[in-house]
């Protein structure tokens, strides 16, 4: 089996563990507030967590070299988990999905004033398509723009923000840094509501938020392997798998159908963010190929992100010269 084929097959299982890990969430958000789910998923993730974090051999303390980028984004990584949580409970899967998709167009974007990234007509045109397909997604008139919608548009900016971040200051701050401060931060502010929000969980939900954490850290497991066994312009583009398993879930478990306008618009979408990954994958074509690079499913706050748990080694370093960026690009 090549490298690529077996980091492509990694690759889609991560992202098929993301999709039964973001189900979980769904149905526990029919009776629970995201707050709630949020707290215990947290809880549950520090020991998977604390694992994973003691790949970080660098030597250093917990305080940050750049603090005001890790409150930046810490902020964005708990607001993106709360509203991409409040999303997957009262928005179909597949539509879900499709906004949280546009992430990698809104990388492209927030990668001029926080990278310095320069992009020109064709990614710019690209990331016009994929709006357009958010649009058509949302229907707007057609349909009720509703807050769950709302929610999901947020969460993908966040999103974005949080990951551009990662990419800016990756390669100086230490991991456990990256990781640790968004789930402190969500941990404390759901106890906060804890009081106001909070339902008793039988045993057989709690189990559930268990299974939930457990899926996402194999997730990460699964996409960490499939980043070190093939190019990340191959492994990328897996993500978008993730709209099969939602239209098949959403079927057989919530009794969702994929309507003409959601498969449209996600189809636009994803066709702008894979030619987005495919220019970035080009030699000189991106000075910091934000979104090839930037490694990560829509973050939700509570697992751990996979670029920071990446070896230094294996991330790209922003300030290294690269050539100049071809006209066009």
């Amino acid at each position: 089996m090549s490298p690529n084929l077996r980091g492509a097959l990694l690759g889609l299982s991560a992202f098929a563990f993301f999709a039964v890990h973001d189900v979980v969430v769904k149905s526990l958000g029919s009776s629970y507030a995201p707050f709630q789910i949020m707290f215990f998923g947290v809880l549950f993730s520090f020991p998977l967590t604390t694992v994973m974090m003691m790949r970080d051999t660098n030597v250093g303390t917990l305080k940050p070299r750049h603090p005001w980028w890790i409150a930046t984004r810490t902020v964005a990584a708990v607001i993106t988990g709360i509203t991409a949580f409040y999303a997957f409970s009262v928005l179909p899967l597949a539509q879900t999905y499709a906004i949280l998709f546009a992430s990698p167009l809104l990388i492209t974007v927030l990668s001029i004033p926080i990278l310095g990234e320069t992009v020109r007509l064709r990614r710019w045109l690209a990331v016009i398509a994929g709006l357009i397909g958010v649009v058509i997604v949302l229907r707007p008139g057609a349909t009720e723009i509703t807050l769950g919608h709302i929610a999901a548009l947020t969460a993908a900016v966040g999103g974005a923000t949080a990951s551009v971040i990662v990419r800016k200051i990756g390669r100086e701050e230490r991991s456990v840094v990256l990781l640790l401060y968004p789930m402190v931060a969500n941990f404390v502010l759901m106890a906060a509501f804890m009081p106001f929000t909070y339902r008793p969980m039988p045993l057989g939900d709690m189990a559930a938020v268990g299974v939930m954490a457990l899926l996402g850290f194999v997730a990460n497991l699964c996409l960490i392997s499939a980043y070190r066994a093939g190019e990340a312009a191959i492994i990328a583009p897996m993500q978008y798998s993730q709209i099969l398993w939602a239209s098949a879930f959403g079927y057989v478990l919530f009794g969702e159908s994929l309507d003409a306008a959601t498969a449209i618009g996600a189809g636009i979408i994803i066709a702008s963010g894979i030619y987005i990954v495919a220019r970035e994958s080009r030699q000189s074509v991106s000075d910091n190929k934000p979104v090839l690079r930037t490694r990560t499913p829509p973050e939700t706050a509570t697992l751990p992100r996979v670029s920071p748990l990446l070896p230094d080694s294996a991330k790209p370093d922003i300030g290294a010269p690269e050539d100049d960026a071809r006209p066009g690009n």
